[in-house]
This record gives C-alpha cells, sequence and structure tokens, in this order.
C-alpha cells in the first residue's frame, strides 16, 4: 500500500551533506583549476575558481542552517523558505557577478567555480542515495549516519528504526 503524497511524513536525512569532504573535494579541484589556468599562463583564473567553490559551499552551509531552523518550527511554511532560498542564492550570485566584473576576465572563474561546486554538491549527495536504494534497505541509516528525522504533518517527530 503507497501512501498519498500530501499524506507522506516529511524527511530530512542528515546523510548526504558533508561539509568537510566538500570542502577537501574544492581545494583538490582549486589546486588542480590553478595548475591547468597557470599552465595557460592565467594562474589567477584557478584562485577565482576557488573562490566560486568556497562561495558554493558556504551557500551549501546556509541552506543546512536555514533548513534546521525552519523545520524546527511547530508549523514551518514552504514560503519561508523560498524566501530564504531566493534571498541568499541572490546575494551569492550578485556578489559572485561583482568580482567577476571587478577582476574581469580572470573573476569569471568565480561564476564557474559556483556552477562547478553545484555539480559535486549534486553528486556527494546523490550518490550515496543511490547506493544505499540500490542496496534494498532503506529504513536504515545512510553510510555511517545516525538516522533521519522524520516529521508528521502534526508536526511531531519519530525516529527511523535505525536510531535504536
Amino acid at each position: 500500500m503507497t501512501t498519498p503524497a500530501q499524506d507522506a511524513p516529511l524527511v530530512f536525512p542528515a546523510v548526504a551533506f558533508r561539509p568537510v569532504r566538500l570542502f577537501l573535494i574544492s581545494l583538490g579541484v582549486t589546486a588542480v583549476a590553478t595548475l591547468v589556468a597557470g599552465y595557460a599562463g592565467h594562474p589567477v583564473v584557478g584562485a577565482f575558481f576557488g573562490i566560486g567553490l568556497l562561495l558554493g559551499l558556504l551557500n551549501a552551509l546556509m541552506v543546512r542552517r536555514s533548513v534546521e531552523s525552519i523545520t524546527a518550527r511547530d508549523h514551518p511554511l514552504k514560503r519561508s523558505m523560498a524566501i530564504n532560498s531566493a534571498s541568499r542564492v541572490a546575494i551569492i550570485t550578485i556578489l559572485a557577478l561583482i568580482i567577476a566584473f571587478i577582476f574581469r576576465p580572470e573573476g569569471l572563474g568565480v561564476v564557474f567555480g559556483l556552477a562547478l561546486f553545484q555539480v559535486l554538491l549534486v553528486a556527494s549527495t546523490a550518490l550515496p542515495v543511490w547506493k544505499k536504494l540500490r542496496t534494498g534497505e532503506p529504513d536504515g541509516p545512510l553510510e555511517g549516519q545516525e538516522g533521519a528525522v522524520v516529521t508528521g504533518l502534526d508536526g511531531t517527530e519519530g525516529r527511523s528504526a535505525g536510531d535504536d
């Protein structure tokens, strides 16, 4: 039997977002980008690329913080999440475009760094979930994590079976 979408509890897994891992990957990608850009005669592009990756990581950390604070409320609203997301993305995008404009053409590395970070974030988030789904064990915690917080429509929280 399948639960209708409107009756299903909200599940916010603490699974996949690993900021330290993403930071280390970003450092490695920055080093490679700086070497490649240096070989092409523009090492500053690699540095700006790294700044873009770090701006992406900062955005992801702020997303986690805002999701935690909004979902901790008794009645979380999609509207507050949307406003928060739109304002955060607008600020980071404007900052990246200002850097790109002031330090053009090398400053465009910031925009490319932001774009690549989104790809890294999706890949690093989706792969553990995908692996877990392939093993067929959807109820347990994912890859060393404690478990997901399940919030019902009435705002009550439950724990997954992996928390026992």
